[in-house]
């Protein structure tokens, strides 16, 4: 159940960040935190990561909803012990329903994350795209440092 407040929590911080983003800035206006590594900046996505497929709302919707059904499964079945795993999945279940709800409600993703690194402009993000690559991070670091292999019947 703690993975579902996780997502929640995610969720909520998402969806509120977004709505200060759209509320008091304008399209396209930015304000630096950082100079030259942080800003937010009022930007607008209609597609995937880095604005690829964009306008593919159907194709969204049917691959969120088969990912949001995915992770609540691999939720349930989590043992106990697979704390990590668990927190990974509730990241990333509050990261997918946070873009969803975008996608859904505005038909365009706030993003608003805006990062240099050197002088490579990073693509502006979110913070359910934050949520979404550390939820994966965390699964996989799992996957590979913490996961018994099952068993087959022999």
């Amino acid at each position: 159940m703690a993975y579902y407040w996780i997502a929640a929590a995610v969720i909520i911080l998402d969806q509120w960040t977004k709505w200060l983003v759209v509320r008091y800035m304008r399209l396209g206006e930015s304000i630096p935190i950082i100079d030259n590594v942080l800003y937010i900046t009022s930007h607008r996505n209609r597609g995937a990561a880095w604005g690829m497929l964009q306008g593919q709302f159907w194709l969204f919707y049917l691959v969120t909803v088969i990912v949001v059904a995915g992770i609540i499964i691999y939720i349930r079945r989590l043992q106990p012990s697979e704390r990590l795993a668990g927190v990974g999945l509730g990241l990333m279940l509050g990261g997918a329903i946070g873009n969803f709800i975008d996608r859904v409600f505005r038909k365009e993703v706030v993003d608003f994350i805006h990062t240099y690194i050197g002088t490579y402009s990073f693509p502006v993000f979110n913070i359910a795209d934050s949520a979404l690559t550390v939820g994966v991070v965390l699964l996989f670091i799992h996957m590979f440092f913490f996961a018994t292999p099952e068993k087959g019947n022999e």
